[in-house]
């Protein structure tokens, strides 16, 4: 049996092509949700859209200090894989959940399979470099996405026989669930935005929202790029980030800011962007699938394969700067190759874990 398991919305979007698989092949798999970000009560709505079955269990370990969280995580899938042990545990990216998961799967001697191994920002700072490091390093089998993971892995003194490039499952979900997204909602019309007609800005990383001075910069590059191209720029704004905002009291305006839309309205909105403006990872890929520009607000990035097919620049969090990096790819042509992938990454994944005698 495999164990997937997770403990984000992230880590759903990315589990779901794998999730479809096993149950199209009539694979033997159960879902552990540990509650990371959401309770699994929250949480349900968001399996229900993607048309995936529910969690056959829910940790609810809910927020704390990242001791406190990864603890809480990893008693918690422990004591369900003491009471029955899969044959192989498949966790996915650089969470805590992903650090626990690992960590718990590892001690009871259960083969761990880490989907989206060997990304690096090279940036100890952040916890999640240092959670998909020591992920990677107990992992029996590593998902490199692309070449570029599998060399990090490599220099890191990794076993070639133990990296399996399969491509990255968020190109398959992103295939998959546009799909369902324009079948279900209409958030242009809902909001009343025309296809290019807007730039679509996130913001919810620590280095970034917990800074006064830099969460001031964004707001301010944000304002700038609205201002000079005469378009809005769409905010939906994690509760973090609001939080932060009113603490530090910095002003939003002239960004149309909104509350935070479910993962559908957002593949849609993302899709018909002019360009869109983030310090997330996810959105980052997604933009270079879907075509559509990005400049990333940070100094660094796991993603480097998207700057080198010149779907993105980083721009840190300096508004001139921003406004540069978006004039700069407001020019570019929209024809980069993807570098994640033909969408059948889940695929090659089963296909590994079948291989390897795990199933």
């Amino acid at each position: 049996m495999i164990s997937i398991v997770l403990g984000t919305r992230p880590e759903i979007i990315k589990m779901s092509p794998i999730i479809r698989a096993c149950r199209e092949q009539g694979l033997a798999y159960e879902i552990l949700h540990t509650g990371q970000h959401y309770s699994y009560a929250m949480d349900r709505i968001f399996f229900e859209q993607l048309d995936l079955p529910l969690p056959v269990h829910n940790l609810d370990a809910g927020s704390g200090t990242q001791g406190a969280q990864t603890a809480a995580i990893l008693a918690g899938v422990e004591k369900v894989f003491l009471r029955q042990p899969p044959g192989i545990v498949l966790v996915q990216g650089d969470t805590n959940t992903v650090l626990a998961g690992a960590l718990a799967a590892a001690k009871l001697h259960i083969p761990v399979g880490h989907v989206e191994a060997g990304l690096r920002s090279f940036d100890r700072s952040m916890p999640e470099e240092i959670n998909r490091v020591v992920a990677d390093h107990i992992a029996d089998q590593l998902y490199a996405p692309t070449p570029v993971s599998c060399r990090n892995l490599l220099r890191e003194g990794i076993a070639r026989e133990r990296i399996i490039v399969t491509g990255n499952t968020i190109v398959d979900a992103v295939m998959q669930n546009i799909r369902i997204a324009r079948s279900k909602v209409h958030p242009l019309d809902d909001i009343g935005l025309e296809p290019q007609g807007y730039f679509l800005a996130t913001a919810h990383r620590a280095e970034n929202v917990d800074d006064p001075v830099r969460l001031g910069e964004i707001l301010e590059g944000l304002r700038m790029v609205s201002t000079g191209f005469g378009l809005p720029v769409v905010f939906p704004m994690h509760p973090r980030t609001r939080k932060m905002i009113r603490e530090f009291s910095l002003t939003t305006e002239g960004i149309e800011v909104m509350d935070p839309l479910g993962y559908l309205e957002f593949l849609v909105l993302e899709s018909m962007a002019a360009l869109l403006l983030t310090d997330s990872g996810g959105v980052q890929e997604e933009g270079c699938i879907l075509n559509v520009p990005c400049v990333t607000l940070r100094d660094n990035t796991e993603r480097p394969e998207t700057i080198d097919a010149g779907a993105n620049m980083l721009a840190g969090t300096h508004p001139a700067k921003i406004r540069s990096a978006v004039d700069l790819m407001m020019q570019r042509a929209r024809t980069w190759e993807n570098p994640f992938g033909d969408g059948e990454a889940a695929l090659r994944i089963l296909a590994a874990c079948i291989q390897n005698g795990t199933l």
